[in-house]
């Protein structure tokens, strides 16, 4: 179908995209499902192809493009069926490194931004804790200041990356106001800042999500990013950015899974004829298409708006929730008219299975969504 928003230059990027998954991705994530982690030489190779630091500076090695093309690329990323991979690239380059790019100052970012791009230096952000999630102001992780430093004490949970990442992103509370977080720049390696635990997950098997435990962590005043007490501010604006990305991946998902059930169902026999023979098949897949394609028009839109400028917090959260919820919709069906291949491991329609339950909770749970929608009325 076409779509209005889409150029000649996104389509090559779209091209791009594919071409990478075909031959770096989709024969060998198998093995990384196993192993709990995607290959940092394969998110170097991405970067080296300029595909990390889209919407980045140029002086750094960005390519200075819009929201539209950032989608472009989430969703050219999401055809793939290893939804932890998907996950693993899309934190890196609009979750997490988007909050050096929005706050950082030119020295933070003379620092590391050109190693994020190049994806020498792979990212995650921390801001969920065992006890505060969707309620960001919630958490309790302090930073106290001493003198030249920064000290950090408290932990994070469910972080993406969390475990083989170079450099993170942490929010923590510097006052007694609810509201008054701030974030910083935290390297792997600095003293008191450890794993405490790889987290085995239902879904998303080859991406490392971890808990990080913050005791008495030393950072120079200089890893301050963005200015003191603004930190729950930038993390609301960039959840535009990572419930866009989200909606990218599920309708991705959403896509592909329709492609390969419509295939199956085509050559499935069962008493004596097609399942797309069954009329409730054919009407069931129909809608669940028609329900994809609306999605994913609403979802360019919500990027055009960006590029605007607009304040859509309402419609991004509306996408989240629909999306989310849309995925779970479309991935049961789909898996439910493969029979019982939908449920064996080693097939793709049983990981996208998965991978697409926690579209509906994370970056947002879809009741916080509509909350969200909802006291906008």
């Amino acid at each position: 179908m076409d779509n209005i928003y889409i150029t000649p230059e996104h389509e090559l990027l779209r091209e791009q995209v594919a071409r990478f998954i075909a031959r770096e991705v989709e024969p060998f994530a198998a093995a990384w499902e196993e192993e709990g982690c995607v290959p940092r030489e394969v998110l170097r190779k991405m970067g080296e192809a300029g595909l990390l630091g889209l919407m980045y500076e140029a002086e750094y090695g960005g390519a200075d493009a819009d929201a539209l093309t950032n989608l472009v690329f989430a969703e050219a990323l999401s055809q793939s069926t290893f939804g932890g991979f998907i996950i693993t690239v899309l934190v890196h380059t609009d979750m997490a490194s988007p909050h050096l790019f929005h706050a950082g100052n030119a020295a933070q970012k003379a620092r590391y931004m050109p190693d994020v791009i190049a994806g020498k230096t792979i990212t995650a952000v921390g801001i969920t804790e065992p006890g505060a999630g969707s309620d960001v102001a919630g958490m309790r992780m302090t930073a106290k200041r001493e003198g030249d430093e920064w000290v950090l004490n408290g932990t994070k949970m469910f972080i993406t990356n969390g475990v083989h990442a170079n450099l993170y992103f942490i929010a923590a509370k510097t006052g007694t106001a609810r509201h008054d977080v701030s974030m910083f720049i935290v390297e792997k390696g600095t003293p008191g800042f450890t794993v405490g635990r790889a987290l085995k997950k239902t879904g998303w098997l080859s991406s490392d999500t971890a808990e990080l435990v913050f005791d008495q962590v030393r950072i120079p005043a200089g890893n301050l990013l963005g200015e003191e007490g603004k930190g729950f501010y930038s993390v609301m604006k960039n959840f535009q950015t990572e419930r866009i990305a989200l909606a990218a991946m599920a309708v991705g998902h959403c896509t592909q899974a329709l492609k390969m059930t419509l295939d199956y169902v085509r050559q499935r026999q069962a008493f004596g004829a097609t399942l797309w023979d069954k009329q409730t098949i054919r009407q069931r897949i129909a809608m669940l298409d028609a329900k994809t394609r609306a999605a994913r028009q609403f979802m360019y839109h919500c990027a055009w708006s960006v590029t605007q400028g607009r304040d859509i917090v309402q419609e991004v959260s509306m996408l989240k929730a629909l999306t989310g919820e849309l995925v779970n919709e479309v991935l049961q069906t789909c898996q439910q008219f493969h029979g019982g291949m939908g449920f064996i491991r080693e097939t793709a329609i049983e990981r996208l299975w998965r991978d697409a339950r926690v579209l509906g909770i994370g970056g947002g749970a879809t009741e916080v969504m509509l909350e969200e929608v909802a006291k906008r009325y």
